[in-house]
């Protein structure tokens, strides 16, 4: 069992989750994910780390409550505690060899981003970071963007904080510049991380994105999480979750996002009607 030892509201339906996890922060790279279970009878979910902390043991996710697992998650508190924490998982996000770089978050991929930039920025790399949410309540994790940073630049939709548009308008500027990033790591979602990869394209920066198909197993056996990389099917949980952005194929992919919807709204509607029982 893995206990809460903290819980933080950061937005609406966005919370910050700490357990100790000693095994798991001690071999955790950035990029990497974790999945859980919340009882023996839930389903397996991946998050990916927002932070970690060996000398502690303690590891830090950020979870949006969407579906019935999320929602169920979000009647947690602390001191309750969940049966599964399985990682770390995937391949780390390759950091190596880069002078420039540009770290984009939208959404909940700002937690997700984060370590990213927080180790690049560690390594010596010059790192700005654009993050993006529809308005001013949403935006979270600035403190924690700003101290991964050296520039950080925050844009909202609908212009109540921050740049007003969508973080492909800071980024264009940026990509304009004499001295343009060699790279640029994106996570947010699919429809965002395809805008930032068509947005570098034709500057010939290297992108990489970082992919959330449906995922079961998370170690390659199941094949749920098959995503097509430069016409290729590579599976998210092993071979990614990051793959070149310029070589995804963003269409297929939020196709195959969609398969369950329905069923999803179902599952959620029926534990909605029953009311949140969760771990009582």
């Amino acid at each position: 069992m893995f206990t809460i030892l903290e819980k933080r509201d950061l937005a609406d339906k966005i919370c910050e989750y700490v357990f100790e996890a000693p095994l798991v922060a001690k071999k955790a790279r950035p990029g990497q994910f974790v999945i859980l279970r919340l009882d023996e009878e839930g389903e397996r979910i991946p998050i990916t780390l927002a932070d970690t902390d060996p000398k502690t043991g303690r590891i830090k996710i950020v979870v949006q409550a969407i579906g019935t697992t999320t929602n169920r998650l979000h009647c947690f508190e602390k001191g309750d505690a969940i049966t599964d924490i399985i990682g770390p998982l995937g391949t780390p996000t390759h950091l190596d060899g880069f002078k420039k770089a540009i770290c984009v978050g939208g959404g909940v991929g700002i937690a997700c981003i984060h370590p990213i930039a927080k180790e690049l920025k560690a390594m010596g790399v010059q790192v700005t970071s654009i993050i993006g949410s529809r308005c001013k309540d949403l935006v979270f994790f600035e403190d924690e963007m700003r101290a991964a940073s050296h520039e950080l630049i925050v844009t909202t939709d609908d212009g109540s904080y921050g740049k007003k548009g969508l973080v492909t308008g800071p980024l264009a500027e940026l990509l304009q510049g004499v001295d343009k990033a060699d790279v640029v790591f994106s996570v947010g979602p699919v429809i965002m991380m395809r805008e930032v990869a068509k947005a570098t394209k034709p500057y010939e920066v290297k992108t990489y994105v970082s992919l959330n198909p449906i995922m079961v197993d998370g170690t390659g056996m199941c094949g749920a999480c098959r995503v097509s990389v430069g016409g290729v099917t590579k599976f998210g949980c092993v071979d990614g979750p990051d793959f070149d952005g310029h070589q995804v194929d963003f269409d297929l992919l939020m196709k195959r996002l969609a398969m369950f919807k329905e069923m999803e709204q179902q599952s959620l509607g029926l534990w909605q009607k029953e009311g949140c029982k969760c771990h009582k």
